[in-house]
C-alpha cells in the first residue's frame, strides 16, 4: 500500500505541472524591436523606384505623381505614389476561450456564453477562437508617420469570436455567408489545390476567394478545423478565415490598389494578396519572410508548436498604396 501511494505521488509530481500549464492562459508581450521581422515592410516603392531586400510584392505599382481631392480652396492635392507593407493588425488564435497571448497571457473574461469545444472522439477536429486587434506599431515607433499613408490609430480590439455565435456553429454561419453552399462541392474544393501551388510559389489566386490555399477552405467562416493536422496549420487557417470574415463585415478595407490611394475602400470580398503574416507567439518568426495568404506551413511551422503552447498570435502585414503629400 505504501509503495502504491509513493508511486501515485511521484506520478502527480511529474504530471501536475504540465496539467496546470495546459489549463493556464500563457503569453508574452511582443517586443516591437526584436519580435517583428522588420524587412517585412518591404518592398517599398516610390513610383517606379523600388527597394525590396528580397521580399515579395503583389499588386498595383504606384504612380510617381498622383492627385487626391482636397477641401476648398485647394480642391486638389498633388503627391507622390508610395506602396509598402504595413504591420497593422494582430490575430490571436486560441483553444482556451478569452485567453490572450498578446496581452501576456491575460484572461479577457469568462462570461459563460462561448465555450468552443474540441471533439475528443476525433483527433482530426479542433475548435479555435480568434481575436483581431489594431496594432499600429509604425505609429508607436514614429515610422512613416510624416506622410498621409499611416492612419492615426490606437491599440484596440476589433473582434472577439467568443461573443459571436456564428463563429461557433457551421450551420448558423450560413446566415452571414449563404454563398458557402456554392463552394461545398468537390469541384470548388479541388480548385484550392491550384491556389495552394500559387500561394507557395508566390501569391494565391484572388479569383479563388473561397480558398485558403494549402490550408483548405475559407468557408465556413467558423473556428472549426475539420482536417486538423497541427496547431500551426489550423491557426493559420483561422487567421485567414478571420481576415475573410472582417472583409465580409466591412471591418477590413481595400488599402492596396490604385482606387484606394486617397482613401481606403470597402471590400466585402477578402483581398487575399493584400496580406502577409508573421508568427509572434509562441516563437517570433524573425528569421523567416512573412507568409503569404494560403502558403504551406510545412517549412515555416517546423519547431513552432509544442505541448502546453497551443495558442498562437500572428502579426498581419497589409499592403498600403497611397498618395503621400
Amino acid at each position: 500500500m505504501t509503495r502504491r501511494l509513493i508511486m501515485l505521488l511521484l506520478i502527480l509530481v511529474v504530471t501536475l505541472p504540465a496539467l496546470v500549464q495546459a489549463n493556464t492562459c500563457q503569453g508574452k508581450f511582443p517586443n516591437p524591436l526584436t519580435d517583428i521581422y522588420w524587412k517585412g515592410i518591404f518592398p517599398l516603392r516610390i513610383g517606379p523606384l523600388s527597394a525590396s531586400f528580397g521580399q515579395e510584392d503583389y499588386g498595383d505599382t504606384p504612380p510617381l505623381i498622383c492627385t487626391c481631392p482636397a477641401p476648398a480652396p485647394i480642391f486638389v492635392r498633388i503627391g507622390i505614389g508610395i506602396s509598402f507593407w504595413e504591420p497593422a493588425r494582430v490575430a490571436e488564435v486560441v483553444k482556451k476561450p478569452f485567453c490572450s497571448p498578446l496581452l501576456g497571457g491575460a484572461t479577457l473574461g469568462d462570461y459563460g456564453i462561448a465555450q468552443g469545444t474540441n471533439d475528443a472522439s476525433d483527433e482530426r477536429k479542433a475548435m479555435y477562437h480568434a481575436h483581431y486587434y489594431i496594432y499600429p506599431v509604425l505609429a508607436w515607433l514614429n515610422l512613416l508617420t510624416s506622410v498621409t499613408c499611416v492612419q492615426a490609430e490606437s491599440f484596440d480590439m476589433l473582434y472577439l469570436t467568443e461573443l459571436d455565435p456564428l463563429w461557433q456553429d457551421d450551420e448558423l454561419n450560413t446566415l452571414l455567408s449563404p454563398e458557402a453552399a456554392l463552394f461545398a462541392n468537390p469541384v470548388a474544393q479541388a480548385a484550392c489545390g491550384a491556389d495552394c501551388v500559387a500561394a507557395t510559389a508566390g501569391f494565391s489566386r484572388q479569383e479563388l476567394f473561397w480558398c485558403a490555399g494549402c490550408q483548405g477552405s475559407n468557408y465556413p467562416m467558423t473556428g472549426s478545423s475539420h482536417h486538423h493536422t497541427g496547431g500551426v496549420e489550423s491557426s493559420t487557417l483561422m487567421t485567414e478565415r478571420m481576415l475573410t470574415k472582417m472583409h465580409k463585415q466591412l471591418l477590413a478595407l481595400n488599402t492596396s490598389t490604385n482606387a484606394a490611394m486617397c482613401q481606403s475602400k470597402p471590400a466585402p470580398v477578402v483581398m487575399k494578396n493584400q496580406y502577409k503574416m508573421q508568427m509572434l507567439y509562441p516563437i517570433p518568426a524573425t528569421q523567416q519572410k512573412p507568409q503569404t495568404f494560403g502558403r504551406t506551413t510545412m517549412v515555416s511551422g517546423a519547431g513552432k508548436e509544442f505541448p502546453g503552447r497551443e495558442d498562437f498570435a500572428y502579426l498581419i502585414f497589409r499592403r498600403r498604396l497611397c498618395c503621400a503629400f
